[in-house]
């Protein structure tokens, strides 16, 4: 409909000029917006007042030339009028909104689709948790936002693969050996003081007993480096399994588990390192080699190779994003904690060193995620292994409810997340009070079949019969879904999707509260049945890219 009005004003300036009411044929770009007040009209344009400086004549002179040259064809309009410094609002005709529930009932799954990608072909890598532990909320909120994220760029025509990337080597990898093997000595009757930065969790113990059951005192044997590898290994192999599990019962699946050892394996570090070096990005000072971040936009150069030869994280990264690049990614964007916001410029200069455009990288920074329970904060802490796992919240709560609360706020903001309030059957659980739209419009149609509706269609005689406030208000509503998988998609930003199914559902939930669906007028009845399916449909496309279930009863 936007487009519609942008196409009348277009060819009514043009006329206006044609018949010289305006004093130049050229228009800057034409802005349609939806005016916050109902009475300023459907749509409101201020292209009368961007255009002065143009036509050299007042802001409402252009106004009313362009009003005196519409020519509106379909008969979209019900009324034109200029406000105050020279807007132009537009009042649509009820019946013009009608041919929306047609277009919503045909393309079904498909309707909000646009093919804004391409094809281009984007990697979305997230979670990425190091398999040191399992996964807790902090990590399902990157979970759900970089999988919803995936999904809804995938609806809207990009290429699109979900990557996980397996920190499964460094000092962290080191440490949880460490702990795994100090805790199997343990069980072999050694008396040691466990160290405050090994991993404290009840799991290091579990991998202990599983390693000391198969290899009884066998490890003693070996020199401590090689003991403390195998328990690495056995440790960080177990906890992927149980990560994998996790995001599997999360509903999230990864085209790719890509190996950090891998790069090393495969020697891509050394090779990225040695061709940075030949180019002079990296340097040497104090034995350790430094990359020139600061020509990028960093505070300061940083570490790839120590002084005592150990490569650090950083130097991995660079290849890692090299390797992206290299598989044929035309756009990477990376899902990472809020804390990592400092490694987002020397990353991103990285890339833009081998050759690549700065905005072919874009990383999300998902904030903290607060859990209550009953209003009251739960601490918690991941090294001293104090801490709610994604898994039990999800046990506890349901996967629904789950991803759905985790992108109520933008991932910019920090989140409360309330178990108790998660679980409740109420209107208060933001999921419960969009599913259940779904489910009662599946009621309503069982009921209808009932009185023998048993094909839900498009007739003109009833769809003119949907007059109401409410119901035009909602068809309305629906109409903005495009324009709101658009944003999200753009913006990557999914809290878009679940605000506007909120609303969506708001304004349901107030129509079948005030109108009755089934009428004893069969035509009303089958018109009002063809609106609440095309919500019904609507909610459900949500829904499913936000991996969220549209269930039929509640």
């Amino acid at each position: 409909m936007k487009q519609k009005i942008k196409n009348l004003i277009f060819h009514a300036a043009h006329k206006a000029y044609e018949h010289g009411d305006l004093t130049s044929p050229e228009l800057p770009e034409i802005i349609v917006e939806e005016p916050k007040i109902s009475s300023h009209g459907d749509f409101s344009t201020n292209i009368a007042m961007v255009a002065a400086a143009v036509q050299k004549m007042s802001p409402a002179n252009i106004a009313s030339a362009i009003i005196k040259h519409l020519i509106d064809d379909e008969k979209i309009l019900e009324k034109t009028e200029v406000a105050g410094p020279g807007f132009i609002n537009f009042f649509i005709h009820p019946l013009s909104w009608h041919p929306v529930l047609l277009e919503i009932h045909n393309q079904d799954d498909r309707y909000g689709a646009i093919d804004i990608g391409k094809g281009e072909k984007i990697q979305v890598e997230f979670v990425s948790s190091n398999p040191t532990g399992p996964l807790h909320v902090g990590h399902g909120r990157g979970a759900v936002v970089g999988d919803s994220v995936a999904n809804i760029l995938k609806f809207c025509g990009y290429d699109v693969q979900k990557e996980y990337y397996i920190n499964d080597s460094g000092r962290q990898i080191y440490t949880l050996g460490k702990s795994v093997f100090i805790r199997y000595k343990e069980l072999q009757g050694e008396k040691i003081h466990f160290p405050e930065d090994c991993y404290q969790g009840d799991y290091i113990r579990d991998y202990a007993i599983e390693i000391n059951d198969s290899k009884g005192k066998t490890l003693l044997e070996k020199d401590e480096e090689s003991a403390i590898s195998y328990c690495a290994r056995f440790a960080a192999t177990r906890i992927v399994e149980q990560i994998r599990e996790d995001l599997n019962s999360f509903g999230v699946e990864f085209d790719c588990w890509y190996s950090e050892q891998s790069l090393f394996d495969s020697g891509k570090v050394d090779a990225v390192i040695e061709d940075f070096r030949k180019k002079k990005f990296i340097y040497e000072k104090d034995g350790a080699l430094w990359f020139k971040t600061t020509n990028y936009g960093d505070e300061k150069d940083r570490v790839v190779v120590r002084n005592n030869g150990q490569k650090t994280y950083f130097a991995s990264d660079i290849a890692y994003h090299q390797d992206k690049f290299d598989r044929g990614f035309e756009r990477l964007i990376d899902v990472w904690g809020a804390d990592h916001h400092g490694y987002v410029s020397r990353v991103a200069g990285s890339i833009e060193a081998s050759g690549r455009r700065r905005d072919q990288f874009h990383v999300i920074l998902v904030h903290l995620v607060n859990l209550l329970r009953g209003g009251t904060p739960i601490a918690m802490s991941t090294r001293a292994g104090e801490f709610v796992t994604l898994n039990a919240v999800i046990k506890e709560v349901g996967r629904d409810a789950t991803r759905f609360i985790f992108l109520t706020r933008s991932y910019e903001s920090p989140l409360d997340f309330d178990l108790e309030l998660a679980k409740q059957k109420t209107n208060d659980n933001p999921v419960f009070y969009v599913q259940y739209v779904h489910a009662r419009i599946s009621s309503i149609i069982r009921k209808g079949k009932e009185r023998g509706i048993d094909e839900i269609r498009w007739k003109e005689g009833a769809i003119a019969l949907l007059r109401e406030p409410e119901e035009i208000n909602l068809i309305k509503t629906m109409t903005r879904y495009p324009e709101v998988l658009k944003a999200s998609a753009e913006f990557m930003e999914p809290h878009r999707l679940t605000f506007y199914l909120m609303n969506l559902a708001s304004l349901f939930h107030a129509y079948y509260n005030k109108h009755r669906v089934l009428t004893e007028e069969p035509l009303l009845s089958l018109g009002r049945l063809y609106l609440v399916l095309a919500v019904q449909k609507v909610i459900r496309n949500g829904l499913t890219l936000l991996g969220v279930s549209a269930p039929e009863r509640m």
